[in-house]
């Protein structure tokens, strides 16, 4: 039994299930009473998201795999040039290079290391497209201004922006900002306010 006081944070297995009541409707203490939890550990656990479930991790893949890590080891041991084991691994010889470079160098390059900081990395925040984009953020407040819901909007910059990637966003980017427990979107039909003073857009 937890002790008073202290929140115990969702395991990996255990994530799916305030996931699943919440897309059902249940709101943050009927999750917290089904689930034996306190409602700030629920309420904190759907917060971190925006109040959106996100899908399952997976390696890009453009990315250096464990194997292909694990074969530049063997060839930096070896003593094999850059471009012999990009030759092995099927890998432009400048990424080979960057590889090595920024863990440790041809000496002090270790496969499984390399392999855990870049899945670290990879997990890093990432900036709010709507905090890079200063003309994007325009855009967007003036249809919230209008009334517009979230997917009005991303639907809109698509037709209008057809081929310009700098001014697509989508309906839960716009509406992740100003996510409320009490203003779920696609359950009441709330939408997010504009992107006035204390947002928090992150």
């Amino acid at each position: 039994m937890a002790h008073a006081g202290i929140r115990r944070v969702f395991t990996a297995v255990e994530r799916a299930g305030p996931w699943r009541r919440w897309k059902d409707g249940s709101s943050v203490s009927d999750v917290a009473r089904a689930l034996g939890r306190e409602p700030g550990t629920v309420h904190s656990f759907l917060s971190a998201a925006g109040g959106i479930a996100q899908p399952p991790r997976r390696r890009s893949k453009r990315a250096l795999s464990l194997a292909e890590r694990k074969e530049i080891s063997r060839g930096l041991c070896a003593g094999w040039s850059i471009r012999a084991i990009a030759r092995q691994v099927g890998r432009p010889p400048s990424t080979v290079c960057r590889e090595i470079d920024r863990n440790g160098g041809r000496r002090r390059y270790r496969a499984a290391l390399a392999d855990s900081r870049a899945w670290g990395q990879a997990r890093r925040p990432q900036i709010c497209k709507l905090r890079q984009q200063s003309r994007l953020r325009a855009l967007v407040d003036k249809k919230l201004r209008l009334d517009w819901s979230p997917e009005q909007i991303a639907g809109w910059l698509k037709r209008q922006f057809p081929n310009r990637e700098e001014t697509q966003v989508s309906h839960e980017t716009i509406y992740r900002p100003r996510w409320t427990p009490e203003k779920r979107p696609g359950v009441d039909g709330s939408k997010p306010a504009s992107f006035g003073a204390g947002t928090g857009v992150i």
